[in-house]
């Protein structure tokens, strides 16, 4: 059946915005840098390095502040809580917990982005610079998507749009409304603190705020995490998930 001019005209409507939609996505693609970007680098705070957060572990966060549902949801939690957790699979814990982990993280500055190379289950974060707004309609990552900006001498970093398998915190779900505020700022010529607030009035009862500090080793490097080399988790040939102790490959028990 041979399609009217009308509807020729509607798909041809549908394919110029899906290509209009395309190209705007294009501007936010990082043009080559120029001398002129990478001395406006020099002259941003020195982030660079590896750092360590202080303790190892880092600092103690306060308790979030939940809404009675959220609540709730804790204490069914708590009191039964799952056998295993997604990080013992080898899924990495995401925004914002990937940033608490005992591991070090480096940073990279770069014209219009700035890269954090986390050593934990090799994870990268990229937050850019380049002054692109946050989506109105973002893909769902474990990372989120980050903008940020420069407040003096102060990387202030707003990221949205995590993967509903990431958590505020162990056992406390965030909802699609979740947004993380990170203030990133050097408190002497090795030493970084971290301020964030965390806010989702469908979980939260106030904003949760946390700090944390870093410590920098110039002579440190990331090493090398392979999750799965040491994995002793498995799914069996029911579905059901078990741990195997002694067998460091991760795979069920041998059959009689």
């Amino acid at each position: 059946m041979r399609r009217s001019t009308s509807g020729r005209l509607a798909v041809g409507a549908v394919l110029s915005a899906v290509f209009a939609a395309a190209l705007a996505a294009q501007k936010t693609t990082t043009r080559a840098p120029t001398a002129a970007d990478w001395a406006a680098v020099a002259k941003l705070p020195d982030f660079t390095g590896v750092w360590e957060r202080s303790g190892g572990g880092g600092n103690a966060a306060a308790t979030p502040s939940l809404t009675p549902a959220s609540e709730a949801k804790l204490k069914a939690f708590q009191a039964s809580p799952p056998q295993d957790a997604e990080t013992a699979n080898c899924l990495p814990p995401g925004m914002p917990r990937i940033m608490t982990q005992p591991y070090p993280m480096e940073f990279l500055l770069t014209p219009g982005k700035v890269t954090i190379v986390i050593e934990a289950y090799t994870q990268v974060r990229h937050v850019y610079t380049d002054g692109r707004p946050l989506p109105e309609d973002p893909d769902l990552e474990f990372h989120g998507t980050s903008v940020g900006r420069w407040e003096g001498d102060t990387l202030v970093v707003d990221t949205i749009g995590f993967s509903p398998l990431t958590e505020i915190a162990r056992g406390i779900p965030h909802s699609g409304r979740m947004k993380i505020v990170e203030r990133f700022r050097l408190t002497g010529p090795d030493t970084m603190v971290i301020e964030t607030t965390i806010t989702d009035p469908d979980v939260l009862a106030a904003p949760f705020v946390s700090s944390s500090t870093l410590t920098r080793h110039r002579n440190w490097t990331i090493a090398e995490y392979i999750c799965e080399e040491n994995n002793r988790n498995f799914i069996d040939e029911s579905g059901k998930a078990g741990i195997n102790l002694a067998n460091p490959a991760g795979r069920p028990p041998a059959k009689e």
